[in-house]
């Protein structure tokens, strides 16, 4: 929890995490490990395990814990730790949120309840709820409509932003980019912002964003976390050339249902030991691999595969 105390110096590219499992289901805590020990070694500025990645609904509340127990110890408090630990029900989030705690999160990251569809004073009433229980916690709000069937309003992002001390950001995963900025101007620019769409990961800071929490981190950490170190250094068109570089890997997350696709990239590269994602979810089919080995081969010039690290200007292998 090295970073608890200062929420407003968290920002820059974090890795939202698959949950590896070994062939036959159970979760992988060699493989979690050493992806998370991947990540740091390739300057990610942060890690979150329990997002949508992470595949939390198709695990235990046990499972999910034991998941945030190697990450968390496998970081050490190198980098901030901002574990997913929403459910559809407050009291199994009130639970996730406490071992967060224990455990040393710097923030937790509270989706927001799926399937009800709560209206927006229930929205607030929900996060105030968590905010209540946990006030020297830093808690982020996770807007990731497409999987939730609800959006949070910017104004409600607001009135949690006034009544509590310990609200202090959202991961905002909605293609409507001026959501992004009616977010900005309500709650202030100092609230902490972190775009979930890999393809507005680079605009969003333009608007004053504190960074990106990335699925594509999984498969290409080193670029991702050199994008926003090449905007924040004035490097405009360095990071702009990252981030069309990574216009295949982003469209590869996304071939299948995500993780699956990331997951099948991970297997081949020796990065975790299967592959396996948990009912409902399916393992990428046959013409789902070719398009993946496609959109691998257009990245290759650019970013190096299995390292995820960016090529010299014009160099291939």
């Amino acid at each position: 929890m090295k970073f608890r105390s200062d929420p407003s110096a968290v920002r820059g590219a974090f890795s939202a995490l698959v949950t590896p499992f070994t062939p036959t289901g159970e979760v992988d805590h060699d493989s979690l490990a050493a992806l998370t020990r991947w990540q740091l070694a390739s300057g990610s500025h942060g890690v979150s395990i329990g997002g949508s990645t992470g595949e939390p609904s198709a695990q235990s509340t046990a499972e999910r814990i034991a998941g945030m127990r190697t990450t968390a110890q496998t970081i050490n408090d190198q980098v901030p730790f901002l574990p997913g630990t929403g459910t559809a029900k407050l009291d199994e989030t009130i639970e996730l949120t406490a071992a967060a705690r224990d455990l040393g999160a710097d923030l937790c990251l509270v989706i927001t309840p799926y399937y009800a569809r709560p209206t927006q004073e229930g929205l607030y009433r929900w996060y105030s709820a968590i905010c209540a229980e946990f006030p020297d916690l830093p808690i982020v709000a996770y807007n990731v409509p497409v999987r939730t069937a609800v959006e949070i309003d910017p104004q409600t992002l607001a009135r949690l932003r006034r009544g509590h001390d310990n609200f202090v950001g959202v991961k905002e995963t909605t293609k409507d980019f001026e959501h992004f900025s009616h977010v900005l101007h309500q709650c202030g620019r100092d609230f902490l912002v972190w775009s979930g769409i890999e393809l507005l990961c680079l605009p969003l800071l333009a608007l004053g964003g504190s960074g990106f929490i990335s699925a594509l981190s999984n498969i290409a950490p080193a670029a991702t976390a050199q994008m926003y170190e090449r905007w924040e250094a004035g490097d405009v068109e360095g990071a702009r050339d990252l981030h069309y570089a990574l216009h295949p890997l982003a469209s590869l997350l996304f071939v299948e249902t995500n993780p699956a696709p990331a997951k099948y990239v991970l297997q081949q590269w020796g990065r975790i030991s299967s592959a396996h994602v948990r009912a409902p979810l399916a393992s990428p089919g046959d013409a789902a691999v070719r398009r993946i080995h496609g959109l691998l081969a257009d990245a290759a010039g650019l970013i190096d595969p299995g390292t995820g690290v960016p090529r010299p200007a014009g160099g291939h292998a």
